[in-house]
C-alpha cells in the first residue's frame, strides 16, 4: 500500500528558510549601502595585527557583493529542498538560522557601542544594522520550525 508524503506544513521548513533568505539578501542590500566595508575591513586589520591567526579576509567591494550575491542565490535554490524537509539539509539550516541570528546581533551590538574596536568608529547606527530585525525574526522562525519539525520522518514518495 502506498503512503503519502508528510505534508510540507508537518515536514518541511521551506517557507521560513525562505523568509531568511529575503531577510538576508535585504541585509545584503543593506550592507552594501551603508558602507558596510569601511568599517569591516578596518576592523580585520586591526585584529589580524593583534592576533596573527585571526582569520577573516579583507574584501574589495565587487568580490565581497559577488560572494554575496552568489551564496544567497545558492541558498534560494534550496527552498525547495527546504520545503520537502530533507534531514541532509537540516545542519546546514541550523548553520545558516544561528549564523544569521549572530549577524544581527554583532549589528545590533556595534550600533549601540559606535564602534567595532576602539580604533574603528563609525556613526550610528552600523552599516547593516537596519536589516538586523528582519535577521533576527526570520531566524528565530527558522529555528522554530527546524525544532518543530525534528522529529517528522521523512519518506520519498513512491512511484506506485
Amino acid at each position: 500500500m502506498r503512503q503519502a508524503p508528510p505534508a510540507l506544513s508537518a515536514s518541511g521548513f521551506g517557507t521560513a528558510w525562505f523568509g531568511l533568505c529575503v531577510a538576508f539578501a535585504l541585509h545584503i542590500l543593506d550592507e552594501a549601502s551603508t558602507g558596510f566595508l569601511a568599517v569591516y575591513n578596518p576592523t580585520v586589520t586591526i585584529l589580524r595585527g593583534r592576533w596573527s591567526w585571526f582569520p577573516l579576509p579583507t574584501f574589495e567591494f565587487r568580490e565581497w557583493l559577488v560572494a554575496l550575491v552568489m551564496a544567497c542565490g545558492l541558498l534560494f535554490c534550496l527552498t525547495p529542498v527546504a520545503a520537502r524537509g530533507m534531514p541532509g539539509l537540516r545542519p546546514l539550516a541550523w548553520f545558516f538560522a544561528v549564523l544569521m541570528f549572530l549577524n544581527g546581533l554583532g549589528h545590533t551590538l556595534f550600533s549601540i557601542l559606535g564602534h567595532t574596536v576602539a580604533s574603528v568608529p563609525f556613526p550610528r547606527p552600523a552599516p547593516g544594522f537596519y536589516s538586523s530585525p528582519f535577521l533576527f525574526v526570520a531566524s528565530v522562525w527558522l529555528m522554530f520550525r527546524l525544532r518543530r519539525t525534528a522529529r517528522v520522518d521523512f519518506q520519498l514518495p513512491t512511484g506506485d
